[in-house]
């Protein structure tokens, strides 16, 4: 199989800017963890795994710390703002490279309309009788302008979006770590009382919960894109990668366990209001509700503008290897800015269709994005199984990213994510998405194996 156009370092790390410095990776490592879909999405988790949704959160987390182990290896031995799509085309082939990269482009301009559409939701909630798809379309210009005009730009929209989340969950956990130990004024601890029924709902419930929780924890693998653009991407995929265990047991594991503990896992306000204004209802926070919609309306924001950045970057990636229409290589001032307007332009189309088709393609297009990031998994992994051995040879030095214990982890975490193919597949809603998302994967990587076929013959 000819790998001409993968044993190289991809063009486009020489034609992109390296404007993002050290504090902006360091702080969208450290923010990228704090979703929305860990404000909003963590209550139906909670309701359905019930105190049970701390250990569901920390075996999907124990999952993820493998992933990033392995995207984190292989992106500090290549750098490359392709990130994981280039990797599988490095040591799988160009096909897998083609199938990986659009899937994912796919999913992150679907998700900047998604989150378009959530933050819009919020802001009519505060000003009534103003349109949401008029918020989404600022929204989408002022993303789409700040990514047009240097990528520093998007480091320090991130740079405080990522501070405001991080201050925010810290100081509900330092709270509510005092409300459990009955030292916050005003409030009495619960002690154990919430935590009794552990598994409420049995075996069927805690699945719902891990499905929940593996899908929460989307989005960390910006930072490997962003590291390409930085002043020493080396040194900043390290960084990240091996803070990342911490992020997640705190501001994931910590939290969960701080909400079960403080609130009843059946309360209607976890679903209703959200999991953490329940908790700080709990604590007699005034203004409770507002306040955490501007913390959820910050997760939304910073979450649109880092996926109109990774989408646009994906994309830039794969056309520098021939693997998209040459119109989107088109580099000025170090930005790719038509890769960025056609990222901008299919999100708002699907806002468009959330209003036009929302009974029909609208729901055929969130199912075909439901699995891509477990997808995605698959081949980071099968492509850090097989460039492990090819890093060791070509690396003149110690690689500053290792996996634990390979190959033994990287087997542990492919088979973790058969067995989420399967708890899915069990599942009548899940079970939808995963057979849409492997449709489409398996369609692109059939156009991508007959592109490559077609290239070895020229």
């Amino acid at each position: 199989m000819p790998r001409t156009t993968v044993n190289a370092p991809p063009e486009s790390d020489t034609s992109l800017s390296h404007g993002l410095k050290q504090r902006h990776l360091s702080m969208i490592a450290l923010g990228g963890v704090i979703g929305a879909g860990l404000f909003v999405g963590s209550g139906a988790g909670i309701a359905a795994a019930g105190p049970s949704i701390v250990v569901a959160y920390t075996l999907s987390g124990l999952l993820v710390m493998l992933v990033m182990r392995m995207l984190g290896e292989m992106s500090a031995a290549y750098p490359s703002s392709g990130s994981f799509s280039a990797h599988a085309e490095r040591a799988i082939g160009p096909w897998a490279g083609f199938a990986a990269g659009w899937s994912f482009w796919v999913l992150l301009c679907t998700a900047v309309g998604l989150e378009g559409i959530g933050a819009a939701h919020i802001v009519t909630g505060w000003l009534p009788g103003t349109p949401e798809w008029a918020w989404v379309a600022l929204f989408m210009v002022v993303f789409c302008g700040t990514n047009l005009a240097a990528v520093k730009n998007f480091g320090e929209f991130e740079f405080w979006f990522a501070a405001l989340k991080v201050g925010a969950i810290s100081l509900f956990l330092i709270l509510g770590v005092l409300a459990v130990a009955g030292v916050l004024p005003g409030t009495d601890s619960p002690g154990a009382a919430n935590l009794t029924d552990f598994l409420p709902n049995g075996g069927e419930g805690l699945v719902v919960g891990l499905l929940a929780s593996v899908f929460a924890y989307g989005g960390l693998e910006t930072v490997t894109i962003a590291a390409a653009e930085s002043e020493d991407p080396v040194r900043g995929v390290a960084g990240a990668v091996r803070t990342a265990m911490w992020r997640i047991a705190l501001f994931y594991i910590g939290s969960m366990a701080v909400v079960v503990t403080l609130v009843p896992w059946d309360s209607a306000a976890v679903v209703e209001k959200g999991p953490y204004v329940a908790a700080l209802d709990r604590l007699g926070i005034p203004g409770a509700g507002q306040l955490m919609n501007v913390v959820v309306l910050v997760a939304l924001l910073s979450a649109m503008n880092a996926n109109v950045y990774g989408s646009s970057r994906i994309a830039h990636s794969l056309v520098m290897r021939g693997q998209g229409p040459g119109l989107l290589a088109k580099v000025s001032g170090g930005v790719p800015r038509v890769a960025v307007l056609t990222s901008c332009v299919f999100g708002f189309v699907c806002v468009l269709l959330s209003y036009w088709r929302p009974d029909d393609v609208f729901p055929w297009l969130l199912n075909m994005i439901g699995a891509v990031i477990l997808i995605v998994w698959v081949f980071i992994a099968v492509s850090q199984l097989l460039l492990r051995r090819r890093v060791e040879r070509e690396a003149p030095e110690k690689p500053a990213v290792r996996m634990w214990a390979f190959p033994v982890l990287t087997w542990v975490a492919l088979a973790a994510m058969a067995a989420v193919f399967v708890l899915m597949a069990r599942e009548p809603d899940t079970r939808v998405q995963l057979y849409s998302s492997g449709g489409m994967t398996l369609f692109l990587a059939a156009v991508g194996y007959i592109r490559q076929r077609a290239r070895a013959k020229s």
